[in-house]
């Protein structure tokens, strides 16, 4: 007398995977591992479809990013050409020589030039 008696649902689960979609069944979660879950030939495929348009997109990228570098260089060439742009080439060569004194003087052992540590000191 008193004693409460467990019920138990019995779930089905064969009939269960027949009412639910392929890629349920495919990329269900479960706890173990991948290696558990699927077969090899589903890991094949699955790794395969991934590996290719993760290809298929960064090809596309690539070439994008290609043309538009290519592009702008084109572009800049076309601009110095027809005068949109002048640059002052005396100025460029003073600044490389000034970059090559300091990497000199840095290699070298020396302190940090007092004018390049207020430029790192800002950044």
């Amino acid at each position: 007398a008193g004693v409460k008696e467990d019920s138990f649902n019995v779930l089905d689960l064969a009939e269960y995977t027949k009412n639910q979609p392929w890629w349920r069944k495919v990329f269900a979660p479960s706890s173990g591992s991948s290696v558990e879950k699927y077969n090899v030939a589903t890991q094949l495929v699955i790794g395969g479809v991934t590996g290719w348009c993760t290809g298929f997109i960064f090809q596309k990228v690539g070439k994008l990013a290609a043309t538009a570098v290519g592009g702008g260089f084109f572009l800049l060439q076309i601009a110095n050409h027809t005068g949109y742009i002048k640059v002052d080439w005396k100025l460029v060569e003073r600044d490389v020589n000034k970059a090559k004194q300091q990497l000199k003087f840095h290699s070298s052992g020396h302190k940090m030039h007092p004018e390049v540590k207020s430029r790192v000191d800002e950044v």
